[in-house]
């Protein structure tokens, strides 16, 4: 009976040491599992840091090679700027930025006077276009600008000629205005009056206005209107580089005189029909400086123009400016008519008179010294 007791205890031992020692194999398996694993795990992160580094690095010298073709770009876009802000401070006088046109033209009926006034202005107006006698008894307004628009301008003087006497000019902003109507009086052309000045054909005009222009409300209108009509603009491919005369608009008695004038220096102005003289007009520009003195001589033409109305639309419109002087051709000839009439009148009033005193002398009584003298 001792020994049945004692198997069962020796089996329950070795069985708690087989367990144990199996317990034992499982926890060293386990912990170089765990070792190994950890072991990877250390190499992949210490392979991971590797990596990001050499990212970084990468990263750093991608962006030094940046930051120095970015340097080289702008030193090469500098270099590129100032090439053609050079290039363009060269052509800077010959831009032709302010685009004005203007479209110089008549109707039908002007005489050979008015015709050669046209023509001078045309030939002093470089940034002119012309067009064929326009032939329409309707209203300007649709007409007109429709051959602007064809023209492809944005001013307009138009001449409109009445009864073959009258010249009427139209200064207007084509299509949206505004617009001003003149009567032209004491035209005188170039071929006319024959003066001593003589400006380069195409050169840009000085525009001079009297002090009324900056005072006076409808002539501060009329004198932009001008400045934009008259101007030439700066490198506009018709002109020249030379400012060598002046375009003066004097405003004395309600009226615009309008003179031109050559700018020569005073050494030529000496002896105006000389060789000299056209020498200088040619080479004007390039021999002015601050000290020079300088001379103005008329070259034509003349003319003077008589404000009618300022219109604010393009030939018609409301009504902002109304001559209260003006007097119209018409009643100026009927009014000479009508003093020629009672002159006429007046002379055959004096001469029935004397008739009738002749008829009433020769009725007298003779006296004796009649019938002495017989």
């Amino acid at each position: 009976s001792c020994l049945s007791t004692m198997a069962p205890k020796k089996k329950k031992q070795q069985q708690s040491k087989a367990k144990s020692k199996t317990a034992k194999k499982a926890g060293g398996k386990r912990k170089r599992v765990e070792a190994e694993s950890s072991s990877e795990s250390g190499g992949d992160d210490e392979h991971q840091r590797q990596q990001q580094q050499q990212q970084e690095k990468e990263d750093v010298e991608k962006q030094q090679q940046e930051q120095q073709e970015s340097a080289s770009s702008s030193r090469h876009v500098a270099k590129r700027q100032r090439q053609h802000m050079n290039k363009i401070s060269k052509r800077d006088m010959n831009r032709y930025v302010n685009k004005q046109r203007t479209l110089v033209f008549s109707s039908r009926g002007i005489t050979n006077r008015d015709r050669h006034l046209m023509a001078d202005l045309r030939d002093l107006l470089p940034h002119s276009k012309k067009d064929v006698k326009l032939d329409t008894k309707d209203k300007l307004f649709p007409v007109v600008n429709e051959v602007c628009e064809m023209k492809n301008c944005n001013n307009c003087i138009f001449f409109e000629a009445r009864k073959h006497k009258d010249l009427y000019m139209w200064m207007a902003r084509t299509p949206e205005g505004p617009s001003a109507k003149f009567l032209v009086q004491n035209v005188h052309t170039m071929n006319e009056v024959k003066l001593t000045g003589n400006c380069i054909k195409g050169s840009r005009p000085v525009l001079s206005f009297d002090s009324s222009f900056d005072t006076v409300p409808h002539l501060r209108l009329l004198k932009q209107m001008m400045i934009q009509i008259f101007g030439t603009p700066k490198g506009h491919p018709k002109s020249r580089p030379f400012v060598d005369h002046v375009f003066n608009f004097a405003y004395v008695d309600g009226r615009i005189f309008f003179r031109n004038y050559q700018i020569i220096n005073k050494a030529s102005a000496v002896n105006p029909g000389s060789t000299k003289h056209a020498a200088a007009s040619s080479s004007a520009a390039s021999d002015f400086d601050k000290n020079t003195p300088l001379a103005l001589v008329e070259v034509g033409p003349r003319f003077v123009l008589n404000p009618v109305r300022i219109f604010s639309g393009s030939f018609g419109g409301a009504t902002l400016y109304d001559n209260a002087q003006y007097v119209s051709p018409n009643q100026v000839r009927a009014l000479l008519h009508k003093r020629r009439a009672q002159a006429q009148n007046s002379a055959a009033v004096h001469r029935r008179e004397k008739q009738i005193r002749r008829a009433k002398n020769a009725k007298r009584k003779l006296t004796p010294l009649d019938k002495v003298f017989g």
